[in-house]
């Protein structure tokens, strides 16, 4: 069995989501803003769901399908969103992230912290050569965070996905390890 990371960065721990997590995630997810801005959050969300969710992260991660990370404060170890690698290929060294932050810790640079670190994660430590993410584009803040993470914009996938009979366009996003390594290089000078 494969031991699941724990990652830090100055204010946030980054970990797996645990049983207990249940009612926060539920209680931060159900919200429409989140649904509305996230492929597969439907809304309502309920504490059920939230359970279902959670307790299928530990096979995905076993089986390498994806690996689920519970974003908390290093203070309180209060959870405040999630951020995930989904999509991954070992045979072309790539992967998807995405993530979601609840309302009421929006604008503190949480998500931005925390997706760095997962990228990060995912070229140190996985060892991939490209990380990419799409966002709706009824959601440019999560763009934000992609450009501020050191992705650059590929294109927009039109049409690309259907949320609640509607079609959204979904600009896309990578970085490559070798920008993520210039980046690094010139934060250390």
């Amino acid at each position: 069995m494969k031991k699941f990371p724990v990652l830090e960065t100055d204010r946030l721990l980054i970990r797996g989501f645990e049983l207990s997590d249940v009612p926060a995630v539920q209680e931060l997810v159900d919200d429409i803003d989140i649904a509305r801005s996230t492929l597969h959050i439907p809304h309502p969300y309920t504490l059920e769901m939230a359970e279902e969710w959670i307790s299928a992260h530990k096979e995905n991660f076993e089986t390498g399908i994806s690996i689920e990370f519970a974003i908390a404060l290093k203070k309180t170890g209060e959870i405040i969103g999630a951020v995930g690698i989904s999509s991954i290929d070992a045979e072309h060294e790539k992967a998807e992230i995405g993530y979601w932050i609840g309302k009421k810790y929006w604008n503190n640079g949480y998500c931005s912290e925390a997706a760095k670190r997962i990228v990060q994660y995912c070229f140190e430590e996985l060892k991939l050569n490209r990380v990419y993410a799409l966002h709706f584009s009824t959601n440019p803040a999560s763009g934000k965070v992609m450009k501020k993470i050191g992705m650059k914009k590929e294109g927009v996938l039109r049409q690309n996905i259907k949320k609640w009979d509607e079609f959204v366009d979904t600009p896309i996003y990578s970085i490559l390890r070798e920008e993520f390594e210039q980046q690094n290089s010139m934060e250390i000078l």
